[in-house]
């Protein structure tokens, strides 16, 4: 049964950081959102579009604001045949199954139905829609999807289990795998970590899984970033836990900070250019000394949508990833607009990472 989120309210349209987090609880604890559907507080065809939702054996999470919850309450009574009873201090449904502050549970048919008020700065209610498929996400490096299907499928096969394979960038695979009836997720991650020791992360936030594993180590991590302009540092501090492994991050802009703060050597940028795998050697070096870190990631690049030359188009990045005792530099070539091209970059200086120390990673 797919899982529908409806958002009713202006303040879901036009406030991202809200409407963001609102998703993120969502998915934390339910299954994977197969559509969101946006509705104005004015907006009359909401009703027709509720009913048929509750008539078409759905999965709905319904979030609205506390002004409008009752208001919510009363349309889908309308289409349920129910009226509102006070429960909580919440004017709820009658049928409602379970309710919650600020949430309730209501089964109609072949459908379910969780209603939410959600407000800015306020506390999350209980999400009452729990996941009902058994799941598990990993993570394949240095494998081209078509192997790894071939590798895969007959272990998912063997085990009874589903999987879904999307390439995130060149050289990183995501897989999700859901439980059919008699599934073992369990069995089958083990079968595919001991035919790819050294490729497989069994983990869905691979960020998190980083810095669970350098804490484990007691290792530090830093970064010089450039054209990202922060956003590596902040892939980790989003998550829990990195202060315990994150030294810090300094973004260097102007070739004047890549010189000062990182001790690139002048010649090195009029000859080679701040864009170079010269220069981000140097940045990766620098940020390592001036940290107490044992990894340190450069990147330095020209994001876009304008900067580039015949010679270094718009998208040319150079990452280097750095331990104390080696270092590895690339230069990609990559295609999007400029948040497309800074989140690609991230991404591969992730995957550097975790491949230039595979027997403490893998």
């Amino acid at each position: 049964m797919k899982l529908h989120l409806i958002f009713i309210g202006n303040k879901f349209i036009y406030n991202t950081p809200l409407k963001e987090y609102i998703i993120r609880k969502i998915e934390q604890k339910t299954d994977y959102i197969n559509s969101i559907t946006y509705f104005k507080e004015s907006d009359n065809s909401l009703f027709l579009y509720l009913e048929h939702e509750l008539n078409a054996s759905s999965k709905l999470i319904i979030v609205t604001t506390k002004q409008n919850f009752s208001t919510i309450g009363k349309l889908i009574c309308t289409v349920t045949s129910d009226n509102q009873i006070l429960k909580e201090n919440m004017l709820i449904p009658s049928n409602s199954s379970v309710f919650d502050n600020g949430s309730y549970l209501l089964e109609y048919k072949d459908s379910m139905v969780n209603v939410l008020h959600v407000d800015e700065m306020q506390k999350f209610p209980e999400i009452l829609l729990q996941s009902q498929d058994s799941t598990a996400t990993i993570h394949i490096f240095e494998e081209d999807k078509d192997s790894a299907v071939a590798i895969l499928s007959p272990i998912a096969q063997t085990f009874d289990v589903n999987i879904d394979i999307v390439n995130l960038i060149d050289g990183w695979l995501r897989v999700d795998i859901v439980s059919k009836k008699y599934g073992n997720i369990s069995k089958f991650i083990h079968s595919a970590k001991h035919l790819l020791p050294s490729k497989l992360i069994p983990a869905s936030n691979i960020v998190h899984y980083i810095i669970e594993t350098l804490s484990a180590n007691n290792k530090k991590i830093t970064f010089a970033e450039s054209c990202s302009g922060g956003l590596l540092s902040y892939y980790f501090t989003k998550e829990n836990g990195a202060s315990k492994i994150l030294e810090g991050s300094l973004v260097t802009y102007s070739n004047e900070l890549k010189e000062n703060w990182l001790a690139v050597e002048q010649s090195i940028l009029k000859e080679f250019g701040a864009v170079s795998s010269e220069v981000v050697l140097q940045m990766s070096e620098g940020a390592l000394n001036v940290s107490n870190a044992d990894y340190a990631i450069s990147i330095s690049g020209i994001a876009g949508d304008t900067g580039g030359t015949l010679e270094k188009p718009v998208g040319s990045v150079f990452i280097g990833v750095r331990t104390k005792t080696m270092h590895k530099e690339i230069h990609l070539n990559l295609k999007g607009d400029r948040n497309y091209i800074q989140a690609q970059s991230v991404l591969f200086a992730v995957k550097m990472l975790v491949l230039i120390d595979k027997e403490m990673f893998f």
